[in-house]
């Protein structure tokens, strides 16, 4: 990928001072979760006039309740169902390039005190108080993923803040979310500055992985996950380890690098299994490390016929629940792959199951996997009930930041 380079044209977008911003005021007694500090207002509570109703999507306004009284300064899209999202409390605040440059700081900031290397999420969206964008950080490369039209409108401001803070060779844009499509906006992958080629390598738990920045997953790599990859490989030393959605390698090949004494990587993706047999390579454990291509619930079922077993089983497959349509047939799929999964652990093994629905609460997700559990015929108990590093911090009024649910269990 090239730098396109219409993605780094100045931004030619009018500032506005806070005293000449459009107000967006909300209907009598509405105002209560704005004012305790809840990041979102729904178009439902705001009083949603003709001046309202003809903002362009993506305005700045002032925020106040049906008194006058200001609330803060807020995105604006009148078309959505999150009508407005905060960007500051203080009134006076300006959403200029140094509002973007300061918000960066204070998240690096916090970064560079959890991690001393440079591969984390960087930004995460409201719980680091720019709603809607996600920054994840490969070294000398950043990847930006905007979700919302103010968002968008703003990538300029954006990238310059970037430059001005970590001055990065390159910056992907990875604007191919679902989430755009419920604002309107295209879905696009492109590169703002710089260039990358090919697979782009980054570090995590004292391994080396690579993530594929232009056509993998979310932005190419899951910085969510850390923690619980370094826990259950840690209790992989001398194990044979089966690592069912693999993607690019991230909890298998750390059991191998801690110690496994094999590890199979399962995946229907053959550019995902090529990619994490590039990783187990480069932590010299290719040799204890094979793939297996294919659906993970016919696989399972498979080596359960065939009487397979190994000391540990893990599973983190992508989200079943979309939606909360989706929620009690993904309800059921979670339980149905615990169970499938639990069957293959050996006796005294270890299995890990996950979710990153957000839609999937941790009470009924935590039922589900007992469930799971209770149906295989497996009791045990739990060793690890956790979810994202401290890179993806939780918003304490937005439950949906706190998405991710892994549970580790000690099977008997």
């Amino acid at each position: 990928m090239t730098e396109n380079a219409a993605a780094t044209a100045p931004d030619t977008t009018p500032v506005a001072k806070p005293a000449a911003l459009p107000v967006i005021r909300l209907q009598a007694g509405r105002h209560k979760r704005a004012q305790h500090g809840h990041p979102w207002i729904y178009s439902n509570e705001v009083d949603m006039d003709k001046a309202a109703k003809a903002l362009p999507a993506g305005s700045v306004v002032r925020v106040t309740d049906a008194g006058g009284a200001t609330l803060g300064i807020a995105t604006f899209n009148p078309h959505t169902l999150i009508a407005s999202r905060f960007l500051s409390r203080d009134a006076a605040t300006v959403i200029d390039t140094g509002f973007f440059v300061n918000r960066i700081r204070r998240a690096l900031e916090i970064r560079e005190r959890l991690f001393d290397r440079p591969f984390y999420r960087l930004i995460h969206a409201e719980s680091d108080g720019l709603p809607a964008l996600i920054i994840d950080r490969y070294g000398d490369v950043v990847v930006v993923q905007a979700n919302t039209v103010a968002m968008d409108r703003r990538l300029p401001m954006i990238l310059a803040a970037l430059d001005e803070v970590l001055n990065p060779r390159a910056i992907v844009l990875r604007n191919d979310s679902a989430a755009r499509t419920y604002e309107g906006l295209p879905e696009e992958v492109r590169v703002a500055k710089g260039s990358v080629e090919g697979m782009t390598p980054l570090e995590e738990n004292g391994a080396t992985f690579f993530a594929d920045l232009s056509e993998g997953q979310k932005t190419g790599w899951f910085f969510d996950q850390r923690d619980n990859r370094a826990f259950i490989a840690n209790l992989s030393k001398g194990k044979t380890v089966v690592d069912f959605y693999t993607y690019a390698g991230g909890f298998g090949v750390l059991a191998a690098k801690r110690g496994a004494s094999h590890v199979t990587l399962v995946d229907r993706s053959a550019l995902s299994l090529s990619i994490a047999a590039k990783a187990a390579e480069a932590n010299g454990v290719a040799d204890r490390v094979d793939t297996a291509k294919g659906d993970a619930f016919n696989l399972m079922d498979q080596w359960v016929a065939e009487g397979r077993t190994f000391e540990v089983v893990i599973a983190d497959p992508p989200a079943f629940v979309k939606s909360r349509k989706d929620l009690a047939v993904g309800s059921r799929a979670y339980r149905r792959m615990t169970k499938a999964a639990a069957r293959l652990v050996a006796p005294g093994g270890m299995l890990l199951v996950a979710s990153c629905s957000h839609n999937m609460e941790p009470p009924l997700f935590h039922q589900e996997v007992a469930r799971g559990l209770g149906e295989a015929g497996r009791q045990g108990r739990i060793l690890r009930f956790a979810g994202a590093g401290p890179d993806h911090p939780v918003h304490p009024l937005l439950p949906e930041t706190q998405y991710l649910k892994a549970m580790a269990f000690a099977l008997d």
